[in-house]
């Protein structure tokens, strides 16, 4: 028999009857802290950032457990112990699910092509197709968690010396470079099963004292309650009552440190918001320099809380800063806005009290024709005149929408007049159009004057 052929044989030797079973349980993961102790994640684990994320069982049937979502610091993980047994957990999960079914495949492929290697003639294309096949399984355990890597050893180490004859047969010396190198085998180790109630309970007691978040704390904390509350193995009646009075002091605890943090964010935000408003930028500049005394009588507890804190005063600071800039700029400029409102006062008092009339052409139905007479001979030439006024750069908006209401105004009245004379319906309509705008563009202007004239506010 052709050593060929004794590894066909062998291959299929090697597929045993194991069957495959579904994947009905998630994997289970070991995370290894730096600290020494251990987490058990239930399914993969996420990195996200500088934080693991993942689900953890805390009590509850084997078959659908109770799962707490858990945040831990990254840095807090010995990853080199983590990512070797995580190695070894989707090995286990592999083996018992497709595992089988893959190597069969694998074997039943090889086996097809040694099988065409034993009837070919060419014994330079045997051996080419020899070492394609040694090459495939010498890369397959890797790509397939170390699945039965011992046996894929065993197969190439048979093929090895099936190449080494076919090579002697074409005149060639047994020994191969490409055959030197050896297949890396996998570490695995063992892998644990779920956790017991008591590992359960020392996994959230243990988080709930390291962990860097304040919600995250309670949430374990009542995980722990409620698995308390299942009576779990392992205890005696009298360790639980003692756990489920220790646990829920400390949520107790928990709850009030919340509370009075709370009622100091309430409290510096809101005298904050106030000075803040005032442009009182020292006031604020008071406040943010509190947080540091307040969290200390508090006993520095809620350091996420602190930090949310200090960024909003913070933002208050800027505000105040910004308010009091804008409310000096506009005291700089009060008297240039004094003296425009001066100059055109009488010309928007004139265009204010024409808006009834306005409103009349705007709706089709006025004003009478002795006042329409009155109405052009006030409009008459104010444009202009408004034009004429001397003008800074933060004047001249305003003023242009102030111009542009007028001469709609004007427009509005002459084409109404018209519209009159002739009965023309359609030059009323235009003339409804030009009051329209008037109205729109003089409420524009009010608009930024007052926003001019008034004192600067924080929206």
């Amino acid at each position: 028999m052709s050593r060929i052929t004794i590894l066909i044989v062998v291959l299929l030797l090697a597929i045993s009857p194991r069957a495959a079973r579904a994947a009905t349980d998630p994997t289970l993961f070991r995370l290894f802290l730096t600290d020494g102790s251990t987490l058990v994640s239930y399914g993969e684990y996420a990195r996200v950032d500088d934080r693991v994320i993942f689900s953890m069982p805390v009590g509850g049937p084997v078959a659908q457990p109770r799962l707490q979502v858990v945040s831990i610091a990254s840095a807090s993980v010995d990853w080199s112990r983590t990512d070797a047994y995580a190695q070894s957990a989707r090995y286990q999960q592999y083996a018992q699910t497709r595992g089988e079914e893959d190597f069969e495949a694998l074997s039943t492929q090889v086996a097809s092509v040694l099988n065409t290697i034993a009837q070919t003639k060419d014994r330079q294309q045997a051996l080419a197709m020899a070492r394609q096949v040694r090459q495939s399984l010498v890369a397959w355990p890797q790509s397939h968690f170390g699945y039965r890597q011992d046996d894929v050893r065993e197969i190439v180490g048979v093929l090895d010396e099936a190449i080494a004859g076919l090579r002697v047969a074409g005149g060639a010396s047994p020994f191969d470079v490409a055959l030197v190198a050896e297949m890396p085998r996998i570490p695995l180790q063992p892998v644990a099963g779920m956790p017991t109630p008591r590992e359960e309970l020392d996994q959230l007691f243990h988080l709930a004292s390291i962990t860097d978040r304040a919600a995250d704390r309670v949430a374990l904390l009542q995980s722990a309650l409620a698995l308390l509350n299942d009576g779990p193995a392992g205890y005696r009646p009298l360790e639980i009552e003692a756990l489920r009075r220790h646990t829920e002091q400390e949520i107790r605890n928990e709850l009030a440190v919340d509370s009075s943090y709370a009622q100091l964010v309430q409290r510096l935000m809101s005298e904050a918001t106030r000075a803040a408003a005032r442009a009182r930028v020292a006031d604020v500049e008071h406040l943010v320099g509190r947080v540091a005394a307040e969290d200390e009588k508090l006993g520095h507890r809620r350091p996420e809380t602190i930090q949310a804190l200090r960024a909003s005063l913070q933002a208050e600071l800027n505000d105040a800063r910004r308010l009091l800039l804008l409310r000096d700029q506009w005291h700089f400029h009060q008297a240039r806005y004094r003296e425009y409102q001066r100059a055109v006062g009488s010309q928007l008092l004139q265009l204010v009290k024409a808006q009834p009339m306005l409103e009349s052409i705007r709706r089709l139905e006025g004003p009478p024709l002795d006042r329409l007479r009155t109405l052009r001979a006030h409009l008459s030439g104010g444009a202009e005149r408004l034009q004429r006024v001397p003008l800074s750069d933060d004047l001249r908006h305003a003023n242009e929408l102030l111009v542009t209401a007028w001469r709609f105004a004007e427009n509005a009245a002459n084409m109404r007049y018209t519209a009159v004379a002739s009965g023309n319906i359609s030059q009323a309509w235009e003339a409804s159009s030009a009051a329209a705008a008037s109205l729109l563009m003089l409420s524009r202007a009010q608009q930024e004057l007052r926003a001019l004239v008034e004192p600067p506010h924080l929206p």
